[in-house]
């Protein structure tokens, strides 16, 4: 029974982490283009270099420290969105969330063979790409279904849901 009431909240933390990963996914090409364009294919060579020197210790602080200063620019998101300022606060916090995301798909493609020499990381890692698979498994028949939704061809839910607010707006207008 317990299982069945954290469904939804297994199911929501699995699309948090499909949208992290999703993000991921799709920002570092385009940190990669963002590469080619300016001068940041030296600085990753100049990081490259550096990290080759560093212990897979010193590498984990590389990876993190990036981070850090994104954190400040998320409050002000967050801030923004309590004193009502709603399209300002969202701009704000997706903007640090998107270059968060790009940032650190950036520098973990120059620190990942260093930071995987450590075992503790490693299975850290593979525990990441475990949970990646069990959410894109947990998340796949919603998916179907929100496509088979969307689709309308008659079958599911698109087409009783269209009765029911059919009969819904027949009620309500004869109840007039």
């Amino acid at each position: 029974m317990l299982r069945r009431l954290l469904q939804p909240v297994w199911v929501l933390l699995a699309i948090i982490f499909l949208i992290e990963a999703w993000l991921w996914d799709h920002l570092e090409p385009v940190v990669a283009r963002a590469v080619a364009l300016i001068p940041l294919a030296r600085v990753k060579e100049w990081l490259a270099d550096r990290v080759d020197a560093l212990s897979p210790a010193m590498t984990l602080i590389v990876f993190v420290v990036p981070i850090i200063p994104l954190f400040p620019l998320k409050l002000i998101g967050l801030w923004l969105l309590t004193h009502q300022y709603w399209l300002t606060g969202v701009s704000t916090f997706l903007f640090a969330k998107m270059l968060g995301v790009g940032v650190t798909a950036f520098v973990f493609d120059v620190t990942r063979d260093k930071l995987l020499e450590m075992h503790w990381f490693e299975r850290l890692y593979e525990l990441v790409l475990r949970l990646r698979a069990k959410a894109t498994e947990l998340v796949e028949p919603i998916k179907r279904r929100i496509r088979e939704l969307i689709k309308g061809d008659g079958e599911g839910w698109s087409s009783r849901t269209l009765r029911l607010i059919q009969r819904f707006r027949k009620s309500v207008h004869e109840a007039r």
